[in-house]
């Protein structure tokens, strides 16, 4: 625990480096806390954006709130950004884009909640502390004032800061309250926990263990872009045990707490649960740039064919024969259910059928024409099978994991050496359509399809062949096909 002086120097570097953070967007800041101000209105920097400030990672997205009606900053807006909507204007939230900043300011709000939909019943406040206690968590509220000269006095009348300094996630007011307003908040947390790195106070573990059902009021789309930022965050691993933890996983990705198998003293396996935060970490660690959102979800979701394809061998041992097959339908449910788009669901999904494929690579037994058929079905997705198989090695016996990379090292170097010989990336039939018609002298229909996939399958068998290879072969077919 650090020292009340060692907390006392820390929020003061803090809000030293926010000031400067903020002084910096003095342009949009100064004039725009003018504008209000000269109207007679308060305006405040709030929520996420002041966290972020004290954290060094301010983004683009600034929230503002004041006591301003919505048709009032809409009118204190116009000639000062570069466009503005109301799409949340019944919610009190007026948008607007100033140069690369995307503003929001919304009018102070008591809102009541109905506990049902999650929908507030909105009521427009006049004080900025009614304002700040109805927020998610404390960290999300602190204020900062801006006036005339831009940057001013920093409001944290819940204990924000000491929280933000402690590294914990608190709510303003009674968890259980505000959990039960917005039972989104609950994944919100994870997601914090995720983002930010920090732990959940005991009162709100309890809350949201107790509370856990909640979740189930909120649609499929807002907890998919909750789940979406938290798998983005810089603690994913720490997101997801939390979802666990507190019964939230088990309402909306049951399938990562059953990856918790039994393992009795006679039938030993590696632990797929811990195996999977292992997995999920280290792809995270051979990303390239940017998080990877398919690339993380395929490494976390990777084994979850396993629980329903568990068997107890012989001698001790335990077999999950076939669940790449399993897990991958396993992946398109459970994220069409979550209405991810038709690609996301495709891309998961075929990662996780393909993860176990090279490892029927042995010592580079392979034909040319089963690596061809591992990046035909990888297609745009090999890249990530890549850093997917790799990630996947989590054994501690040093010599066996160096072996399988290097094993997998040869394979690489097997797909780049075709490669320069042909074009993998788009393995197509040596005749196209039109030629199929001519050599059998027939019209487009079904008949057509078939000759194409044979010759597409001869393709990834024997690789680029010669037109009149081409040809005999597929008169060779045609002829077995009309026999009879």
């Amino acid at each position: 625990m650090n020292s009340p002086s060692a907390d006392a120097d820390r929020r003061t570097r803090l809000l030293a480096g926010a000031e400067v953070t903020l002084r910096a967007l003095s342009d949009v800041l100064a004039p725009l806390g003018e504008r209000f101000a000269a109207a007679g209105h308060e305006l405040y920097l709030v929520g996420g954006s002041v966290r972020d400030a004290l954290l060094g990672r301010l983004g683009t997205d600034l929230d503002f709130t004041t006591d301003a009606q919505p048709t009032r900053v809409q009118e204190l807006l116009h000639g000062f950004v570069d466009h503005q909507w109301d799409t949340g204007i019944d919610f009190g939230t007026v948008s607007a884009v100033k140069g690369v900043e995307q503003i929001e300011i919304t009018t102070f709000r008591t809102d009541a909640y109905d506990r049902v939909t999650r929908h507030p019943i909105v009521e427009y406040g006049t004080r900025l502390e009614d304002d700040l206690v109805r927020r998610d968590f404390t960290v999300n509220a602190m204020a900062v004032r801006i006036g005339p000269g831009g940057v001013g006095e920093f409001v944290d009348p819940l204990g924000g800061m000491d929280a933000l300094l402690a590294g914990v996630l608190d709510t303003p007011a009674l968890p259980q309250d505000s959990f039960h307003d917005d039972p989104l908040r609950m994944l919100r947390a994870a997601r914090f926990v995720s983002q930010l790195g920090f732990t959940l106070t005991e009162r709100v573990h309890t809350a949201i263990e107790q509370m856990a059902d909640e979740i189930l009021r909120i649609s499929p789309e807002r907890v998919q872009a909750e789940l979406d930022k938290l798998i983005l965050g810089d603690h994913p691993v720490d997101g997801i045990e939390c979802m666990v933890e507190t019964g939230l996983a088990e309402r909306v990705l049951p399938e990562i707490p059953a990856l918790k198998l039994e393992i009795d003293e006679h039938h030993q396996h590696k632990d797929v649960y811990w195996h999977s935060l292992t997995v999920l970490q280290q792809a995270i660690g051979l990303e390239d740039g940017d998080p990877d959102p398919v690339l993380r979800w395929a490494a976390l979701l990777h084994d979850i064919g396993k629980p329903g394809t568990k068997r107890n061998e012989a001698g001790g041992g335990v077999s999950f024969h076939h669940h790449e097959v399993v897990g991958a339908k396993l992946v398109r449910k459970r994220m069409k259910a979550l209405k991810y788009s038709k690609q996301m669901v495709e891309d998961v999904g075929q990662l996780v059928y393909l993860h176990l494929r090279f490892h029927g690579y042995g010592k580079g037994q392979w034909t040319d024409s089963a690596v061809r058929r591992y990046v035909h079905d990888a297609g745009h997705l090999l890249p990530r099978l890549h850093k997917l198989v790799r990630a996947d090695c989590t054994t501690r016996n040093k010599r066996r994991a160096a072996a399988l990379q290097a094993t997998y090292d040869d394979l690489e170097k097997r797909i780049v050496a075709l490669a320069e010989k042909e074009d993998m990336a788009k393995v197509r039939p040596d005749l196209d359509g039109n030629a199929i018609m001519e050599i059998l002298g027939i019209s487009a229909g079904p008949q057509v399809g078939k000759a194409w996939n044979f010759l597409k399958e001869l393709r990834l068998d024997r690789g680029p062949l010669e037109r009149d290879e081409a040809e005999a072969e597929l008169r060779r077919w045609w002829s077995e096909q009309t026999a009879g």
